[in-house]
């Protein structure tokens, strides 16, 4: 397989994996409170990163003071982002919280411009726009659809951009494995303490079940990430990260039972294309 296929698949093969893990996290959210549920997935995802990262040879770098804020701020974006993410995907539809994560590229597009002044065109700008209205088509604030956790969505969109804005300031040097095991574990510590709050739920070998499952696809999920960026032209590679919203559509409707309205599939489609616009100008202006 050529390089740029190599990199596609293994791309479908990420989103695959982060889309499982949500439907395995929503199954199990149902019988565990939040804090012990990211708590326990933290464990296991940890324990299995960091086994990954040993491996590699990922913890011996040494890493910039600069480098080290960038990944401080990146994690704690991750403990919002999860928190905000994981109860939005508990209590809504995951084809729909899944719909709304793929604003992600217009809205770091929109962050590199305003943060680190990166040229974008008027074309690029429009499609952001409109790619936003789409988003508004599948929240429809002001209507008896918009609830609490829409919120709760958006914000996890902001966090997560967050996330992505200071992984793009990074050192190319930088380990992908040791800034995601940092997350991980800082997002472990947090709902470790938030537990502490909680009356914890017994784990029942089924529930441990599914969020032993959870770990296994998100790490999965990060792993294959890691190595699309080896593999192929990244321009090429990105649109396929829209598959996830495939596998989000199929694991709502055979696990879950659930279908997204026509304007949430109408507003989807208008985020994707706005995206796949976005990444195809990127794309012509890298060529140039």
């Amino acid at each position: 397989m050529s390089p740029n296929l190599t990199g596609a698949i293994l791309m479908m093969v990420s989103m695959a994996c982060f889309t499982i893990n949500d439907a395995f996290l929503k199954a199990a959210g149902g019988a565990l409170p939040l804090f012990q549920l990211l708590f326990l997935r933290g464990i296991f995802s940890s324990l299995l990163i960091g086994g990954l990262a040993w491996q590699r040879g990922s913890l011996r770098i040494a890493v910039s003071a600069q480098d080290r804020r960038l990944i401080a701020l990146r994690s704690v974006a991750e403990v919002a982002a999860a928190y905000f993410f994981v109860t939005a995907l508990l209590e809504m539809p995951l084809a729909n919280v899944t719909a709304i994560l793929q604003v992600l590229p217009l809205t770091v597009t929109l962050g590199s411009a305003v943060f680190f002044q990166e040229p974008v065109g008027w074309r690029r700008f429009l499609a952001i726009g409109i790619g936003f209205a789409g988003m508004l088509l599948i929240v429809r604030p002001g209507t008896d659809g918009f609830n609490v956790w829409s919120l709760y969505a958006l914000i996890a969109v902001i966090c997560v951009t967050v996330r992505d804005l200071s992984t793009r300031r990074l050192s190319p040097g930088v380990p992908s494995l040791l800034v995601t095991l940092s997350a991980s574990v800082t997002v472990l510590v947090a709902a470790g303490f938030a537990s502490l709050t909680i009356t914890w739920a017994p784990v029942t070998p089924w529930l441990g079940g599914l969020v032993l499952a959870s770990s296994v696809f998100i790490v999965g999920g990060y792993f294959f990430s890691v190595q699309v960026m080896r593999a192929g032209d990244v321009s090429f590679i990105a649109p396929f990260r829209y598959t996830g919203l495939i596998w989000a559509l199929a694991l709502g409707w055979f696990v879950f039972g659930d279908w997204p309205a026509p304007l949430t599939l109408a507003g989807a489609a208008i985020i994707v294309a706005t995206g796949l616009f976005t990444l195809y100008r990127e794309r012509s202006l890298m060529r140039r």
